[in-house]
């Protein structure tokens, strides 16, 4: 049966999807599209619209370099006090533009702070989307050090992992040295690193982890 909320996948391949929330955004966004073409890496970017709006090159960028592009809302506001019309704004209002941005529809979406509610599942149903969760939280946007990240990492990732980075916090983020470390040691573990929509295709069955 399709499902519509992914934590990770079941899957014996040797595949994780890292993904990246709350940009696009000058900071950090390019330093990480930098990263991840010099491992061949692709991920998930799930971008805010308001940012999509003032940034759009970078969302560009990271689509023609063959990384999947997201929905993270428009304004990255909490959905759960939200009714179904005010909902559906806020889900739907950043479809067009992602969509003239990158020349499609995304078909993934993550709620801000990975917070949902039936409500939210339907509405995002009714939209095309599948929620994407994650089975490994860095909390790259917390202060950790870089050393903290690679630890969280590699202790946890396993075979159909959803890694979450962000390509965008407030204070300064470890998350650009990190990933010089985690994407050689991942890759000469074996695994390989996809978008999302390409672990999904990998499951047997999902939502668990």
């Amino acid at each position: 049966m399709d499902k519509t909320v992914y934590r990770r996948v079941n899957t014996e391949e040797k595949i994780v999807a890292i993904t990246f929330d709350d940009g696009p955004h000058p900071r950090y966004t390019a330093k990480i599209l930098d990263i991840l073409a010099e491992y061949d890496a692709k991920a998930t970017f799930f971008v805010i619209g308001k940012n999509l709006e003032l940034y759009g090159d970078l969302t560009r960028r990271a689509a023609e370099e063959g990384h999947e592009i997201g929905n993270h809302t428009y304004t990255h506001s909490s959905l759960l006090p939200l009714d179904r019309a005010s909902l559906e704004r806020e889900i739907c209002e950043g479809e067009g533009l992602r969509e003239d941005c990158i020349g499609r529809r995304p078909t993934v979406f993550r709620p801000p702070g990975g917070m949902s509610s039936p409500l939210v599942e339907r509405v995002v149903e009714e939209n095309g989307n599948k929620i994407i969760l994650w089975n490994i939280d860095t909390r790259d946007w917390s202060g950790r050090s870089d050393e903290e990240i690679i630890e969280c990492v590699m202790r946890d990732t396993v075979p159909g992992s959803i890694i979450l980075f962000h390509d965008y916090a407030v204070q300064s983020s470890a998350t650009v040295d990190a990933l010089k470390e985690i994407l050689p040691r991942l890759s000469a573990a074996g695994y390989r690193f996809v978008t999302v929509t390409e672990l999904l295709s990998y499951s047997v069955s999902a939502g668990g982890g």
